[in-house]
């Protein structure tokens, strides 16, 4: 099993091989460095190319109510809606809010599911990032009972 930490730094070099092909497009679209540093749930859908954020009825996030072990925690995002152009995975309590950031298009199921690590109990949103920039939520909130960074 890989460590977030490897597939971040897989991620980084499959931008660079992109890049170095003549795919910048590619190579932005691998990472977004300046979002997973981001501190606060606004920031980072700011960084992922979002506006402000509304409650949608339309954007679904699973997790469980209660985490036994905050180092593996099962979190989810879908949503049904057509020209979503990212679906986001935040932990707001998190040193770094964004968990994971998944591309989509019309022709992919936007339906995704990741294991996180949460320190602490928490509010955890799922955002779609449609194409016109608007930034739809949900948000769960999901209590940690032993802590999973460090805890």
């Amino acid at each position: 099993m890989q460590t977030r930490r490897e597939t971040l730094k897989q991620s980084a070099v499959v931008a660079g091989l992109l890049a170095s092909a003549g795919f910048p497009q590619f190579a932005q679209a691998a990472f977004n460095k300046t979002a997973f540093d981001a501190k606060t749930v606004q920031d980072a859908v700011k960084a992922a190319g979002g506006g402000a954020v509304a409650e949608s009825k339309d954007v679904t996030i699973t997790g469980p109510d209660i985490a036994e072990n905050g180092a593996v925690v099962p979190l989810g995002v879908s949503t049904s809606l057509s020209g979503v152009k990212q679906l986001l995975i935040l932990v707001e309590k998190n040193p770094s809010t964004l968990v994971a950031l998944f591309h989509v298009s019309d022709a992919v199921d936007a339906n995704f599911s990741t294991r996180a690590k949460m320190g602490q109990s928490s509010d955890v949103y799922a955002v779609a990032i449609m194409a016109d920039g608007k930034a739809l939520y949900a948000k769960k909130e999901v209590k940690v009972t032993l802590g999973g960074c460090g805890g």
